[in-house]
């Protein structure tokens, strides 16, 4: 273990990889960070990692790697593969992606758990791909000797298109624990977004078993309508309920206008038709504010913070950012704090990292868990962030 030192500016490089593999532009610049009020530690190493979730019970930790591996970390330190896995379609931004343990499952034994988890699979033999979503029993040995068992499929994006961009597939249940939300990327498509009669470019919503939920705004249309929570969305990497129990996203613009959206019922979050940014072409696209019938974003970001991931954080390790909102982010590339005010949200403050931050989560101790994207030794690297004595 080791402690790791902080950025103090944006690297060109960083930012011309942010947000989808492209440069982005803008007139605004950032704004200053601020000192970390945190010590970083170096965890342990994964190879491109995605994702990652903490079991409520025992305090294991799930890691998605993207070519395929699932792994797990327990709280002693030692690191093992989860076998089972289904094959995954690795290429561009697809490849296993999101995890997710069951709500409701505090039994200090690590021994079978209800999960979720998320991959790009390939379709029928003519250069296609979506997103899909299983739900399997993860079972360990005492040993923790570790495997899926009854892995089915419970979603699936539809239809499957060409490409290898834009799967989203981030999952969250409800703070009830009796719905699972899947956000479904447009596949670098635009008009899908706007097409009620696939499940792209959407946020679906779910009973635990993957049937649509009753009371859904489209439940009375043929699947996959009946599935859709809300639409107009492009590539949602994040996804999260807030302490008081509302539903927000986190989504990558085009050239510019990445953004925060509370997620209501049947609303139109209006891509293609708006945009706080452009076309990666240099072709301008109608800003939100033409078109007040469709919802409007949070905030935005122009120059964007190409986000990954992002939690609101509720633990008493940093309790002055109780209730904030946590991202991880390329651009920066570190976090980016962001205090909601109502349907509105305001960047607090930026803390520049040694590399691109794909993934977050709070520890179950009230510390902040980050996964770099890449690849061992320069990255890839499981990191966690506890207070410094002068934090508050």
């Amino acid at each position: 273990m080791n402690l790791r030192s902080f950025l103090p500016f944006v690297s060109t490089f960083s930012v011309f990889l942010a947000s989808c593999g492209q440069a982005a532009t803008g007139e605004k610049a950032p704004p200053p960070s601020r000192e970390a009020p945190f010590t970083v530690e170096t965890i342990a190493s994964f190879d491109e990692p995605w994702a990652m979730d903490f079991d409520e019970g025992s305090g294991v930790l799930v890691v998605t790697e993207q070519r395929g591996d699932l792994r797990y970390r327990t709280p002693e330190g030692k690191i093992g593969t989860i076998a089972g896995v289904p094959d995954v379609d690795y290429g561009g931004q697809g490849g296993l992606g999101d995890f997710i343990f069951a709500p409701g499952q505090t039994s200090p034994a690590f021994d079978r758990r209800t999960v979720y988890l998320s991959w790009a699979e390939a379709g029928p033999g003519n250069n296609t791909r979506g997103a899909a979503v299983g739900k399997a029993t993860l079972v360990c040995s005492a040993q923790m000797d570790c495997r899926l068992e009854n892995l089915k499929v419970i979603w699936r994006q539809q239809p499957k298109v060409s490409g290898r961009g834009h799967y989203s597939h981030r999952l969250t249940f409800s703070p009830d624990g009796q719905y699972l939300f899947i956000s479904s990327g447009e596949r670098q498509k635009q008009q899908p977004a706007q097409d009620l009669s696939n499940n792209l470019g959407t946020i679906v919503r779910l009973l635990p078993d993957g049937t649509p939920a009753p009371g859904n705004p489209f439940a009375d249309k043929p699947s996959p309508t009946n599935q859709i929570w809300s639409y107009g969305h492009r590539n949602v990497l994040g996804l999260a309920f807030s302490p008081d129990g509302r539903l927000w996203d986190l989504e990558h613009g085009p050239r510019g206008g990445d953004e925060i959206n509370l997620v209501e019922p049947g609303r139109n979050y209006g891509w293609p038709l708006v945009s706080g940014g452009k076309h990666y072409d240099g072709r301008p696209i109608p800003d939100n504010s033409t078109r007040p019938d469709l919802a409007g974003p949070a905030i935005n970001w122009t120059p964007v913070i190409a986000p990954g991931d992002f939690i609101f954080y509720t633990g008493d390790q940093f309790p002055a950012w109780k209730g904030q909102a946590l991202i991880a982010s390329f651009a920066v590339p570190g976090l980016v704090r962001v205090r909601i005010d109502g349907e509105k949200a305001i960047e607090e403050a930026r803390y520049p990292l040694d590399n691109r931050i794909r993934e977050i989560d709070q520890g179950p101790e009230g510390a902040i868990w980050l996964l770099e994207d890449g690849t061992p030794p320069d990255s890839g690297h499981l990191l966690k962030l506890t207070p410094t004595k002068t934090a508050n």
